[in-house]
């Protein structure tokens, strides 16, 4: 009896493991940079459905970023993918990197 549910709770935490992988992969949006605003710690972002933010369409939106130092990564024209979360004060850009 012991056994099975050793078994059993291994699958439950592969299972868990999996989709929590495949989460974390749909929340990663590609986009195109077409202007950076270092000052006003923002960039806007041609991208495509972002379901992770409940965007169904591809769009062209303006976003802050968590991190300034995120700006100094890319330039107008890199494509990257990102992740960003609704805040009160708008969409926030949290993870950023030039897309291979």
């Amino acid at each position: 009896m012991n056994r099975i549910i050793r078994i059993a709770a291994a699958l439950a935490l592969t299972v868990s493991l999996a989709a929590g992988a495949i989460a974390a992969e749909g929340a990663s949006i590609g986009g195109e940079v077409k202007k950076i605003d270092e000052s006003a710690g923002k960039i806007t972002l041609k991208h495509g459905p972002a379901k992770s933010l409940g965007m169904d369409e591809p769009m062209t939106m303006i976003y802050r970023v968590k991190d300034p130092a995120m700006l100094k990564q890319v330039k107008v024209g890199d494509k990257v993918t990102f992740e960003a979360e609704e805040a009160t004060s708008g969409y926030t850009v949290t993870k950023m990197q030039k897309a291979k």
